[in-house]
């Protein structure tokens, strides 16, 4: 992960988890997320990895320092940040930094959060159909 570069960005870019921290910066034709506090990306980093650890076997991901697909990517992201914002009594995670926060006080760490409930959720998240066209001549 580079430094900065929000660890739930593409869940962010894609409107699934909102986040106070999140500053959208241009990064070359690009543009990024970069989190605006240390210690958020410490835990949000932090809380990325172990979804990735304990959701490996169930979405059949490479080791920790291989890459993985977009999809995979955008499941761990935003079905996880939705998965745990659901786990603390929230519809949806409007709120990244407040979510992982909750979570820590919830639970005492990150490593004590009910991951388990959570895997099965994720895994389940599909992301949302491009609205447009369907049919003949689209």
């Amino acid at each position: 992960m580079e430094e900065g570069l929000c660890p739930f960005g593409r869940a962010v870019m894609a409107g699934e988890a909102g986040c106070t921290l999140a500053r959208r910066r241009p990064r070359g034709e690009l543009e990024a997320v970069i989190c605006a506090s240390p210690v958020a990306y410490l835990n949000c980093g932090t809380l990325l990895q172990m979804l990735r650890e304990r959701a490996r076997f169930a979405l059949r991901l490479p080791g920790p320092d291989a890459l993985i697909p977009h999809v995979q990517s955008m499941r761990l992201q935003c079905g996880g940040a939705l998965a745990l914002a659901r786990e603390l009594g929230h519809d949806r995670p409007r709120d990244l930094h407040e979510i992982v926060a909750e979570a820590k006080q919830t639970w005492g760490d990150l490593a004590s959060i009910p991951f388990e409930p959570i895997v099965r959720s994720l895994v389940a998240w599909q992301p949302k159909r491009r609205s447009g066209k369907e049919g003949p001549g689209a």
